[in-house]
């Protein structure tokens, strides 16, 4: 039953959800109300499905289904977050020439992007509440730790890789070894 829970639920992500991090909010929020995870676990295979390679709502899926079920769970997230794109996908193809001058579409389009925005904000401001101040009260060290790493993105161009590489080293040196908060 918990496979065929999973499926459902990432279809229901899938569908609902634009893809990227608009789908964190929806994740979040099957895995708490099925009482797969905590709000701090879904958060941390964010980070972990952001650091690791391909998209972030099939990297989520895979980790949510093995935490929830195990192998058997990440092939039922997988298809579940799969089902939706491949149906879309499909149905695009088979009606591409026919959408693609319409002003419906057109239409469409204009009003879902800045939905898109608006949901990747409401998932910044989540994150910032649960890793910069995971206790209630805010982490100095975790807000110098993003801006820096913000500087390095921005000012200096440093890779992404790089970034990601250097906040998990800074992360076990300030939060494991020190042991700061």
């Amino acid at each position: 039953m918990v496979l065929l829970d999973l499926f459902i639920s990432f279809v229901k992500i899938g569908f609902t959800s634009f893809g990227g991090l608009s789908m964190i909010p929806l994740i979040t929020s099957e895995m708490t109300t099925h009482q797969w995870m905590t709000s701090a676990e879904v958060s941390d295979i964010v980070a972990i499905a952001e650091m690791t390679p391909g998209p972030l709502g099939l990297n989520c899926a895979t980790f949510a289904g093995i935490r929830t079920a195990g192998i058997a769970g990440a092939v039922a997230a997988n298809l579940g977050a799969l089902t939706p794109t491949l149906t879309l996908c499909l149905l695009a193809a088979v009606f591409f020439e026919r959408f693609r001058r319409s002003r419906i579409m057109v239409d469409v389009l204009t009003g879902v992007r800045p939905a898109c925005v608006g949901m990747i904000f409401g998932v910044v401001f989540s994150l910032c509440a649960s890793n910069y101040a995971p206790t209630g009260t805010v982490s100095l060290p975790s807000v110098g730790l993003g801006i820096l790493c913000f500087i390095l993105l921005t000012r200096f161009k440093v890779s992404i890789p790089k970034v990601i590489c250097l906040s998990a080293v800074m992360g076990l040196l300030l939060f494991g070894v020190l042991g700061w908060s």
